[in-house]
Parts: structure tokens; C-alpha cells; sequence
């Protein structure tokens, strides 16, 4: 490709960007969503952060391993029942990683099969 085409590309891809992630906001309250849309919408976070943080639960290797010799499946579990009792985002995050990190320790241990 030569310099031209890089460029453009590179400009185009920046104004495609620009432009989709601004719709809404250069719309302004002109453009009136269904309150069902709206009520979608705000699950549309953690779906998201679900949608990244799942495969990698699950997946060792690029193979699902469903098995208590998983421990980052483990620790996601032990986390989201802690979630549940705490509600607490950053307490969650610490307490699983703190799970997942001693879990990890142990199986490299030989304390716990892996």
C-alpha cells in the first residue's frame, strides 16, 4: 500500500469512528428512544464486561474446562457469590483475584490437583 492509501485509510477508519460513537450525542433530544430501548440499554455494560470476562473463565488453553480444576472458574464463582453478599465492585474484584491467586499457588503446590 503506499502512503496515500494508508493514510486514508487511517482517516476514514478515524472519522467511521468519530461518527458512530458520536451519533447520539450530536443527535441531542431530537432523537427519542422507547422507553424499552432505554431500559435495555442500561444492561448493555455488563453484558459486555460478561461477554469479555466469561470465555476466559472457562477457557484453558482454547479448550473449555468446566471441571474444579479450573481456577479461574473457581475464583469467578467464589467472586460472584461474594458480589452477592457484599455488593461491592472493588471488594469483589480484590477477593477474587486474591482467591484466584492463592488457588493458582495451590495447585502449582501439588496441594490440589490440577
Amino acid at each position: 500500500m503506499s502512503d496515500l492509501e494508508i493514510w486514508s485509510a487511517i482517516v476514514l477508519l478515524t472519522l467511521a469512528t468519530f461518527i458512530a460513537r458520536s451519533g447520539f450525542w450530536l443527535a441531542g433530544a431530537r432523537i427519542r428512544l422507547p422507553d424499552a430501548l432505554q431500559g435495555a440499554l442500561r444492561y448493555a455494560p455488563a453484558c459486555a464486561l460478561a461477554a469479555i470476562i466469561f470465555p476466559d473463565l472457562i477457557l484453558v488453553q482454547g479448550q473449555p474446562e468446566l471441571s474444579w480444576h479450573n481456577p479461574r472458574l473457581l475464583a469467578g464463582i467464589v467472586a460472584a457469590v461474594f458480589f452477592q453478599w457484599r455488593k461491592n465492585m472493588l471488594q469483589t474484584i480484590l477477593f477474587g483475584m486474591l482467591v484466584f491467586t492463592v488457588l493458582r499457588l495451590l495447585m502449582q503446590a501439588g496441594v490440589l490437583p490440577h
